[in-house]
């Protein structure tokens, strides 16, 4: 799977919550200073081109999804990190991300529990 640029990530996010959507629909999520239709246009035929957007097409009008699923991309993203940032090693990956990200308790415990709940799963 290709990785996307900043934008088209953001472009991406757009896409992911209104699940369907008209340039007019992408132009009106974005925050001010909204970017031009021609910009958002080159965003999607390159996102297109990586395999990331459909469409169907109603007369003039092209309606866009996504091809990928949220989880399915940013799962991706994290394993390739664990890879190559963290030899392969999940548990490094754990540590540096408890310790380097100021977790609170409470997210902390419920990150506790969700381990607590895979290793329950894990079991049966």
């Amino acid at each position: 799977m290709q990785q996307l640029t900043k934008s088209e990530e953001q472009l991406m996010e757009y896409l992911w919550k209104l699940e369907k959507a008209f340039m007019k629909d992408l132009l009106e999520v974005f925050p001010e200073p909204k970017p031009k239709t021609t910009t958002v246009a080159t965003l999607l035929k390159r996102m297109i081109g990586k395999d990331f957007v459909g469409y169907n097409e109603f007369g003039n009008s092209r309606e866009y999804y996504p091809l990928v699923k949220k989880t399915d991309y940013f799962s991706k993203h994290v394993n390739g990190l664990i890879t190559n940032f963290f030899n392969n090693s999940a548990s490094q990956f754990a540590s540096f991300f408890t310790t380097e990200t100021n977790l609170s308790s409470s997210e902390l415990e419920d990150l506790k529990k969700i381990i607590e709940s895979e290793l329950q799963k894990k079991k049966k």
